[in-house]
């Protein structure tokens, strides 16, 4: 979970922080280091400032999709893609598997061993084995909609 650590680690919050606090911290971090603020410094201190605005925005971004609440409004569409549309493509990429379906969405599963995909990868039938080992074992993000018929 080293992604999730570190950006937590980032805004300072913890796994139980929810995602309105989670809010205010990361507006707060933002006039911190927002890069108008910088202007008329040093050209590196400009840098910096707009190398960690980039870096607040993508934590808090991730961090919201995963959270608890996020999760839990998503989960009927999450239920109904993972039941009723097929799993047409996957990938995995440092610890990311990441889902694609007949739908049109894609979903991202944080953590998955490297075992576990090697055994995706081996099976008869990768959906079968995806609601077996993958669907609520792992915590996961939406990175893409469903087209809309």
């Amino acid at each position: 979970m080293s992604k999730i650590v570190d950006y937590r680690k980032l805004l300072g919050v913890t796994k139980t922080t929810e995602v309105k606090e989670l809010k205010t911290i990361y507006r707060n971090l933002m006039k911190e280091w927002h890069p108008d603020k910088f202007e008329g410094l040093a050209e590196d201190q400009k840098l910096e400032a707009e190398a960690k605005s980039k870096e607040l925005i993508e934590a808090y971004h991730f961090l919201v999709s995963i959270a608890p609440e996020t999760i839990a409004a998503a989960l009927p569409q999450y239920t109904a893609t993972i039941s009723a549309s097929t799993l047409v493509d996957f990938s995995y990429q440092k610890q990311t598997l990441q889902l694609h379906f007949e739908d049109g969405s894609s979903y991202e599963y944080l953590d998955v061993p490297k075992a576990l995909y090697i055994k995706l990868i081996n099976s008869d039938t990768p959906g079968r084995f995806c609601r077996r080992h993958i669907y609520h074992e792992f915590v996961y993000r939406k990175v893409s909609k469903a087209v809309e018929a």
